[in-house]
């Protein structure tokens, strides 16, 4: 067994033995601001990530740094309240290693989310993007050997975000009357934001927003066989940087991400409740 599994499989048993007999089907990952959703989570077990042996701690704005354990949707779901980078400075096992933990676990369905830049010029800050595509920029999580026991060794992504869900999504949005966007994510490194030329590139080559996250998860999640839907807070756009005064601002992203909140968490949840 390769040391990447024999941490996984470690790191596993201990949240396993945390669990007290709890089952969760579905892992979620909340991203910069939003770990507000996990308020909604009912009989919360905390598990901090400092506590799980061989695992990295998320230092990023807006990432408190743990599994939240509980009832959503009237399904069992554990949830990331923070994740980890690839820009903190983990190599990218470390940095999708919570998600390998969560489908050793038995998860079947895994939900990200993120605060992302809007490269597409019709988009505003506070839209929710349904992410249909991603494009990765990062370094791929399953370069060197195989994990023969948690996926193929080419594994397909032709279609990373399950297509059922995100027809739900948009049902469900409908329903409760909460304007959606629909597009591509692109992932890249970070940690600096992007450069208006950089914000032109990524919209030619075809995303629609951009962050520093997400992909990673998704690709390990596919690798495994789990359905993933994902979903952007567009918390700054591309536009506004050809104003002279505008700055990029961390604090006012996560600002805004918790501000869309609210309407992501009852997409989630209703999303859970349908599987």
């Amino acid at each position: 067994m390769s040391y990447i599994m024999e941490s996984i499989k470690k790191a596993a048993e201990y949240v396993q033995g945390r669990l007290e007999g709890r089952e969760p089907h579905v892992g979620i990952v909340l991203g910069s601001g939003l770990g507000k959703l996990a308020d909604e989570i009912k009989d919360p077990l905390v598990i901090p990530y400092r506590d799980i042996p061989g695992f990295p701690v998320s230092t990023a704005i807006g990432h408190k740094g743990n599994f939240i354990v509980g009832t959503l949707g009237g399904k069992t779901v554990i949830a990331m309240q923070g994740r980890i980078h690839y820009y903190e400075g983990y190599e990218m096992n470390q940095v999708v290693l919570p998600i390998r933990v969560m489908i050793c676990i038995g998860i079947k369905t895994l939900f990200v989310s993120n605060a992302a830049g809007g490269t597409n010029l019709d988009f505003k800050v506070g839209d929710l993007m349904i992410i249909k595509d991603h494009i990765n920029l990062l370094p791929n999580p399953l370069i060197g050997p195989n994990l023969d026991e948690l996926g193929p060794r080419f594994p397909d992504m032709t279609r990373p975000y399950a297509v059922a869900l995100i027809k739900k999504a948009e049902a469900i949005a409908a329903e409760e009357g909460i304007a959606l966007r629909k597009g591509v994510y692109v992932a890249v490194t970070g940690p600096s934001y992007e450069t208006p030329a950089e914000y032109r590139y990524f919209r030619n080559i075809g995303a629609d927003a951009v962050g520093m996250s997400t992909v990673p998860e998704v690709i390990v999640a596919r690798h495994a066989g789990v359905p993933c839907f994902g979903m952007s807070v567009i918390t700054d756009v591309a536009h506004a940087t050809d104003e002279d005064d505008y700055v990029t601002d961390g604090e006012h992203i996560v600002k805004m991400a918790n501000a869309a909140a609210d309407r992501m968490s009852l997409i989630f949840a209703r999303l859970i409740e349908e599987l």
